[in-house]
């Protein structure tokens, strides 16, 4: 199963766009060596991708937020801080056992469903807040 870019995705704000391209190549690079038998190889990359991007990525769009009063911050934050949680989760399983099984697949699904659902919905819905405050 390979996930990719498209402009669907796109918020309409270039650093925020191409910092979720980044994090679908990294997701990409993950489900294909999964399904080539090269998933744990590639488990270690992905997670300490995730830590420098969810530090530097939901810092930049929380900053965007509050510079253009976008209404919806807190609760932005909020859904930020929780994957911040969930990740934090999966670390400490990945510390503790290694990249099983289990955890690819749990990784796999925590942040597949992140790209999908709060990329295409959340954060778009907040480009088109800054894109009109912005003009």
């Amino acid at each position: 199963m390979a996930i990719e870019w498209s402009d669907t995705y796109a918020t309409g704000i270039e650093q925020i766009d191409n910092q979720h391209k980044e994090l679908f190549k990294a997701v990409d690079r993950l489900l294909s060596a999964c399904n080539g038998g090269k998933g744990k190889e590639e488990v270690g990359k992905l997670m300490d991708f995730l830590k420098d991007y969810v530090i530097t990525h939901f810092s930049d769009e929380e900053e965007l937020q509050k510079k253009h009063g976008y209404p919806k911050y807190l609760e932005h934050k909020k859904v930020h801080d929780d994957f911040v949680a969930s990740f934090g989760r999966l670390m400490e399983k990945f510390e503790e056992q290694g990249p099983t099984l289990s955890f690819i697949t749990n990784i796999n699904k925590t942040v597949v469903d992140w790209l999908i659902n709060h990329i295409g919905q959340v954060d778009k819905e907040m480009g088109k807040f800054i894109k009109e405050k912005i003009g």
